[in-house]
């Protein structure tokens, strides 16, 4: 048997995310701002200014080796001041199977990344989806255009400032469900 088969999964996730904390705590310093593990997975919350740099360390370290982008998506929370906006990175090492999160918050004001194209052309179209939804900008996108709903539109669906119900119907009175 394997070494690894002896380790649960949740010591597995904390050794992992040790090995990931030191690197980037050598390597980016103050810039790596905080670290968990939610769900076994290791989560890594780090300044925008160093996302890129982040990202490419994690990639391209000899060490890391996260050369598979499974997703990057983002998230709105209006309440959050300075944190409302956030995007995840979800990497993956494919010979050791070792899967992270890499997070970094910003305001409403400040959407703008590099784009991470240049690392994973798939970053691509995950891109063009956040621009789409929430209105994130990367920096250096070859084609950042919307990818599933409509040019004219001049808002961004997914921010949570939108009803989730259109008020002007009147088919969907909560008599009618039960509720």
């Amino acid at each position: 048997m394997h070494h690894s088969q002896h380790i649960s999964a949740g010591e597995q996730a904390v050794a992992l995310h040790d090995k990931v904390q030191a690197l980037l705590a050598e390597k980016l310093g103050s810039a790596l701002l905080r670290s968990q593990i939610d769900f076994e997975f290791p989560v890594f919350i780090v300044e925008k200014q160093h996302i890129y740099e982040c990202l490419q360390l994690l990639k391209e370290e000899a060490s890391m080796k996260f050369d598979f982008l499974t997703t990057m998506c983002g998230a709105h929370f209006p309440e959050a001041g300075e944190a409302e906006f956030m995007m995840m990175y979800q990497l993956h090492n494919l010979q050791a199977n070792d899967r992270i999160r890499v997070k970094t918050f910003m305001s409403a004001q400040d959407l703008e990344l590099p784009t991470a194209t240049t690392l994973w052309p798939a970053a691509n179209w995950m891109e063009r989806e956040a621009f789409d939804f929430y209105g994130f900008k990367f920096k250096g996108h070859p084609d950042l255009r919307r990818i599933l709903n409509m040019e004219e539109m001049d808002y961004h669906p997914l921010r949570k400032q939108y009803a989730l119900e259109d008020a002007s119907r009147d088919d969907k009175k909560d008599l009618y469900f039960g509720r």
